[in-house]
């Protein structure tokens, strides 16, 4: 078998319905879309949701619930793992401008978290907002130190 002979199986591709050709196409006249209306006439589709004018049943349901609730006092952190603080010299102080200068991560006054993924061969002083448990392990055991930065709401972005 060459790829000239494959085929797709019998019945599985049908030709295109060509509407409004005319009485003898058997799709004339009204084109399938039955007699007046809205839906009859041209740009005349509605949302999948559209229930007459009547509130819709999406409308109704409360907004914050499921999957479209975002919660408004959420707080967001940037997460950073020990592998990307290898580019720091041993005796380093490593804070969120720092971090920022290096190209870690965006902005100098994001919330940091630093997570224990990877090695840290070089002892840091680390500055940030979050610590996991390993991470302080790892960085105390390089001979490092850890130092929580203070943290508000409302004083940093959130978002």
């Amino acid at each position: 078998m060459k790829l000239h002979d494959l085929r797709p199986a019998k019945g599985a591709v049908r030709r295109r319905k060509r509407v409004g050709r005319g009485i003898a196409a058997g799709q004339g006249k009204t084109a399938g879309r039955g007699t007046k209306g809205q839906k009859a006439r041209s740009g005349g589709s509605l949302p999948p949701y559209f229930e007459g004018g009547q509130l819709p049943l999406v409308r109704k349901l409360p907004f914050a619930r499921g999957v479209g609730f975002r919660d408004p006092w959420r707080v967001q952190f940037t997460p950073v793992n020990l592998e990307r603080l290898t580019v720091f010299q041993a005796g380093d102080e490593v804070t969120p401008e720092k971090l920022a200068q290096a190209g870690i991560i965006k902005k100098a006054d994001e919330l940091v978290v630093i997570l224990g993924r990877g090695e840290l061969p070089q002892p840091l002083t680390v500055k940030a907002h979050r610590f996991s448990a390993s991470a302080r392990e790892k960085i105390e055991a390089a001979g490092g130190t850890v130092e929580e930065l203070p943290w508000q709401r409302g004083g940093y972005r959130t978002r």
